[in-house]
C-alpha cells in the first residue's frame, strides 16, 4: 500500500508541469435515496445521507475535483454507478470547465479510487477511458489509489466532508434540493462547489468488445501497471 501510495505521489509532483491533475471519485457506497419521509443520517462522505427506505429513488453523485483551482464539480444522476457515467462525468467537467480553466492542457492526470466505477480489475472501465481518450483528444493518466487508502484521496478530505457538513440535516426530497444545499459548501479556503445533473440512464450489466483485451491501446507503467497507466488518443 505504502508502495502505490508513494506512486500516486511521485506521479502527481512528476507530471504537474505538463499533466493538470483532477481527482475523481464515484463510488456504490456513494449512493442516496431520495424521496418522502425518513430521517438523515450522515457521516464524513458526500454519499452517506441516508433517509429511510420510505424514500424513493437513489442519487449517485460523482465527484470531480480540479487540485490546481480548488474547485469542486459534483454530477447528480439518478440510475446506477457505472465506468460509463465515470467518464462522462469527467467529459462534462472538461468541456463545461476544464477546457476554459485548462487551455494549452494536452492531457490529464486522473486520481482515482480502486473500486466501484474506477475498479482497477475491470476492462471495460479502460475501454470507457480509451473512448474518452479519443472523444476529448486528450491523454489521460490514470493513478489508482490500492485498497483501503481513499483517505488519502484529495476530495475525501478537501471536499467532501465540507459537503456532508453543508448537507447535514437535510432530507433531499428532490434532486434539486439535493443539488441546491450542494452547492452552497464553501470553505474559508476558497473551496467552490459548482453542481450539475447528468440526466442519462446507466445500464448495468455492460461487457467490453470481445477484441478490446487483444487491441487495447492501453498504455501500462513498468512499476504497479495494475494501478498505473495511460489511455492515449488512438491516432496521435
Amino acid at each position: 500500500m505504502v508502495s502505490g501510495l508513494t506512486m500516486v505521489a511521485t506521479s502527481c509532483k512528476a507530471f504537474f508541469p505538463s499533466f493538470w491533475p483532477m481527482s475523481a471519485n464515484g463510488e456504490r457506497k456513494t449512493s442516496q435515496s431520495v424521496g418522502n419521509g425518513g430521517g438523515v443520517t450522515s457521516s464524513r462522505k458526500v454519499g452517506s445521507n441516508i433517509l429511510t427506505k420510505r424514500g424513493q429513488g437513489k442519487l449517485i453523485p460523482h465527484g470531480i475535483y480540479d487540485l490546481v483551482n480548488h474547485h469542486a464539480h459534483i454530477h447528480l444522476n439518478t440510475s446506477h454507478d457505472t465506468s460509463e457515467l465515470c467518464c462522462d462525468s469527467m467529459a462534462l467537467w472538461w468541456e463545461q470547465a476544464g477546457r476554459a480553466a485548462h487551455p494549452q492542457a494536452k492531457r490529464l492526470l486522473v486520481l482515482g479510487d480502486g473500486g466501484g466505477s474506477n475498479s482497477v480489475t475491470q476492462y471495460l472501465l479502460k475501454e470507457d477511458l480509451q473512448g474518452l481518450a479519443n472523444r476529448l483528444g486528450l491523454e489521460m493518466r490514470v493513478a489508482h489509489y490500492p485498497p483501503y487508502c481513499s483517505k488519502h484521496h484529495p476530495i475525501e478530505h478537501r471536499v467532501f466532508p465540507h459537503i456532508t457538513r453543508a448537507c447535514q440535516g437535510v432530507i433531499f426530497h428532490t434532486v434539486d434540493i439535493a443539488r441546491h444545499f450542494i452547492e452552497r459548501t464553501k470553505t474559508t479556503t476558497g473551496l467552490r462547489v459548482t453542481v450539475r445533473l447528468l440526466d442519462k440512464m446507466y445500464q448495468t450489466g455492460r461487457t467490453y468488445a470481445a477484441d478490446f483485451k487483444h487491441n487495447m491501446k492501453i498504455v501500462f507503467d513498468d512499476h504497479l501497471p495494475k494501478w498505473n497507466y495511460r489511455a492515449v488518443p488512438e491516432g496521435t
